[in-house]
Formats: C-alpha cells, structure tokens, sequence
C-alpha cells in the first residue's frame, strides 16, 4: 500500500507562484510514477504533469513554460513549481501515483486547494 501526502497549496494573486509537494511512503513508492491531477468546481479531474522515475515528463498544453515538475527519489518525493498563475489554474490539486506498466493512476492523496486570484 502507498501513502501520498501533499501540502503547499493556498491563494495567490494572479502571475504568482507556488510550490506544490507530495510525500509518497510504502514499500513501492520509489519506483511509481508519479503525477499532478487538478479538479475544478463543475469539472473533470485533469492530468497536468507527471514524472517517472527515471525523470520522463509530460505537461498538459496549457501549463508548458509555466509549470515544472520534479522529484527527488532519495526522498520518495514530487514536487510541482507552478509559476506565472491565471484564475483558470484555480482547482484541488491531486498527488497521484501508478505502477510501473499500469494506465491507471491507483493511489491518490487527499488534495490541495490552489486559488488563483485576479
């Protein structure tokens, strides 16, 4: 069993920043790959940008050159650097985490509010 812990979100002003981060514990957890989902009042739960373990990213268009992701294997930990924020980035911000060779993401945290102000 995995464990994912977030922490970081809160309000920010518009072309503000924050750092998102996300604790993973459990005896798999530095082999997974990890990923930001954000879900929006009235919307889906959307993939923004994962990393595998080797370091292999994927952004979603609307966050390239904006937002960047990261990790830090030693510490079982995925850190998303969210830079230059609109209104529309306001959402939960969910750490999630899938195995090796799985299309699904299986473990999920609790999830961080991130509000953008304008």
């Amino acid at each position: 069993q995995v464990q994912l812990v977030e922490s970081g979100g809160g309000t920010v002003q518009a072309r503000g920043s924050v750092r998102l981060s996300c604790v993973a514990s459990g005896s798999i957890a530095s082999g997974l790959t990890m990923g930001w989902h954000r879900q929006a009042s009235g919307k889906q739960r959307e993939l923004v940008a994962s990393i595998t373990r080797g370091g292999i990213t994927y952004y979603r268009d609307s966050v390239k050159g904006r937002f960047t992701i990261s990790r830090d294997n030693a510490k079982n930990t995925v850190y998303l650097q969210m830079n230059n924020l609109e209104p529309e980035d306001t959402a939960v911000y969910y750490c999630g985490a899938r195995e090796v060779g799985s299309p699904q993401y299986q473990y999920w945290g609790q999830g961080t509010q991130v509000t953008v102000s304008s």
